[in-house]
């Protein structure tokens, strides 16, 4: 057991009230922390501003979000380095979900569309409860990286085209269809506002070439400070667009206003698509830097840490929460050891809330803009879309399919097409999965080919690998294979061994198949022989009937098992199969 696992939060009521990243912690870490928890604060107080401008509510708001929802996660939630706080991707979600609501006279950025905001917060917090009463934090498992990456992707381009206008400082139709946005910007071309358009790029400037020559400094900190001042000293107020009043001070709790009950089915339908990726987001986040620390993670603990953090969060006046996996590596590069790093980040974004919000009132739009398009440019992973299309084209065209879903019909529609998307590939690979004939040589080695008629893999015998469980959706095109295989065979058949190890599940249907199977390929003079079945699925064949039409001496453990006992029947076997260049391994 590591350092974590001693200490005293396992027994008494420390074991039960502790936060579980308490267990072990050392006084010497807390000055780390701490300085962590500054450094963090640094960046998250201006990406958090970006993402309330992405959600289209008060800009206060987006700092609201790394206060009470992050002390309540800390307190709560399992992840020792976790930052749970706005997230560009469902705050994008959360702004085109709240547009395509429909309400009449709903207006973003104002006092309504904030309570629309706090009350999909509510639903998300039931939602992501709901999940964890019901261990459901596997759903998150079902946005494959492939749908993942396309979805940021989609988003991203999104969110970046939505901060064009206020960079160049001109309007913005707020068009659904981004095509007619991108016209309205070409269209606003001259009148473009140069005062803004000089912050902007100034700003751009500054982030671009900060992160590559000064990348361990909170450069977006920087940024904000020198704007406000430079607004402030020189009165530039009246030349660019700020923020302007800034009502800040400390979060108010409380209901939404203005919503009853009958608009939480309403409500529900944003909430579902940031629940899913809440989920899928914060799982890897947490499994992601625990394993970077040999440390293993709670998953379901942090669902109820994140229930907790949307709740309070919909409660203190903002919006939906995450795990944000770029914060939490500024975290681990600090070397933080503990949530006590983000519980300094909560104070150090309380006292700037309330002591600083003159401030904040001076800052020019168009860095806020500029901060953002920044932050979601980061979204798109070129790198990962070129990882995926090596490894599988197929899962490139689904990240593409899924980037432009989001592009052209809105985050919302994209993440349950992604989801569709997701579970529609899974189906696929258990409907159509790889099938190989296993080669063998009379050096004890095997090749896999893949499936096609007239391939043996000794002289005499077929062994078929079949790469996904059988059940009532393949279990015909299963059978197919191997008839086409014995009946496509160069010459007479004795064994017909199936490779069961990618087999681990048999459902009625396919039982039933796998029977008549088994006696059709008796009826051609044949053995049908089973190789590499585990003890779980033998006794599920065993009670299925299944193994009632096998000898008992054809069930082996290992498909070398198989091979040595048919060498044995059948001693001048020769091997039968081409050498196709195809993966080999020595036969076990």
């Amino acid at each position: 057991m590591g350092r974590w696992g001693r200490g005293s939060a396992g027994r008494g009521l420390l074991g039960v009230a502790a936060p579980p990243w308490l267990a072990g912690y050392r006084v010497r870490w807390l000055g780390r922390d701490v300085l962590a928890g500054v450094t963090l604060a640094a960046i998250a107080i201006p990406e958090c501003l970006g993402y309330g401008a992405i959600a289209q509510v008060p800009v206060v708001a987006g700092l609201y979000t790394i206060i009470l929802p992050t002390i309540v996660f800390a307190l709560i939630g399992s992840s020792r380095l976790m930052v749970v706080g706005a997230d560009s991707a469902t705050a994008a979600l959360l702004s085109s979900g709240i547009a395509g609501l429909g309400v009449a006279g709903l207006r973003a950025g104002s006092d309504e569309w904030l309570q629309w905001a706090c009350l999909i917060a509510l639903v998300t917090g039931a939602m992501l409860f709901a999940a964890w009463i019901l261990r459901l934090g596997f759903l998150g498992d079902f946005l494959s990286t492939a749908v993942l990456t396309g979805f940021l992707t989609g988003t991203a381009i999104t969110v970046m085209t939505g901060q064009l206008p206020t960079m160049l400082g001109i309007s913005d139709g707020r068009d659904d269809q981004i095509w007619n946005r991108w016209w309205e910007i070409a269209r606003g071309i001259d009148d473009i506002d140069w005062w803004n358009a000089l912050f902007a790029a100034i700003a751009l400037l500054v982030l671009v070439v900060g992160k590559r020559f000064a990348p361990r400094l909170p450069i977006p900190f920087v940024l904000v400070v020198a704007a406000i001042a430079a607004v402030w000293i020189f009165g530039w107020g009246d030349d660019v667009e700020v923020v302007g009043d800034v009502k800040a001070g400390l979060p108010e709790l409380g209901l939404p206003t203005g919503l009853g009950f009958a608009d939480i089915a309403t409500a529900a339908t944003v909430a579902f698509g940031c629940t899913i990726v809440i989920l899928a987001q914060s799982a890897a986040t947490a499994r992601g830097f625990a394993q970077r620390r040999g440390e293993s993670a709670d998953v379901n603990r942090d669902i109820l840490g994140l229930a907790g953090a949307n709740v309070t969060a919909g409660l203190s006046g903002t919006f939906v929460v995450n795990g944000s996996p770029t914060k939490t590596e500024v975290l681990d590069e600090q070397k933080a050891r503990s949530q006590v790093a983000n519980l300094t980040m909560a104070v150090a974004t309380l006292l700037v809330v309330t002591l600083l919000s003159d401030a904040l009132g001076q800052l020019p739009h168009a860095v806020l803009g500029a901060i953002v398009f920044v932050v979601a440019a980061k979204l798109i992973d070129v790198r990962e879309f070129v990882r995926i299309g090596r490894v599988r084209k197929s899962e490139l065209g689904v990240a593409v399919f899924a980037a432009v879903v989001v592009i052209v019909f809105g985050v919302q529609t994209g993440i349950v097409t992604a989801m569709a998307v997701s579970l529609l590939a899974l189906i696929r690979r258990q409907y159509h999965p790889e099938r190989f004939v296993i080669g063998v040589n009379d050096r004890g080695t095997r090749s896999f080919l893949p499936t096609r008629p007239g391939l043996q893999s000794l002289s005499g015998l077929i062994i078929f690998r079949y790469d996904a469980d059988l059940f009532y959706a393949n279990a015909s095109r299963f059978s197919e294979d191997v008839q086409g295989l014995l009946r496509s065979a160069p010459t007479p058949v004795r064994w017909l061994v199936l490779d069961c190890t990618a087999i681990g599940d048999v459902d009625y249907s396919a039982s039933t198949m796998l029977g008549s199977l088994i006696d059709y390929v008796h009826s051609h003079g044949a053995h049908f022989v089973l190789a590499g079945v585990d003890p779980e699925l033998q006794s599920a064949l065993l009670t299925e009937g299944v193994l009632a039409g096998l000898d008992p001496d054809h069930v082996f453990g290992s498909v070398g098992g198989a091979v040595r006992a048919y060498r044995a029947a059948y001693p001048h076997a020769d091997s039968a199969s081409p050498d196709d260049g195809a993966p080999h391994g020595t036969v076990e």
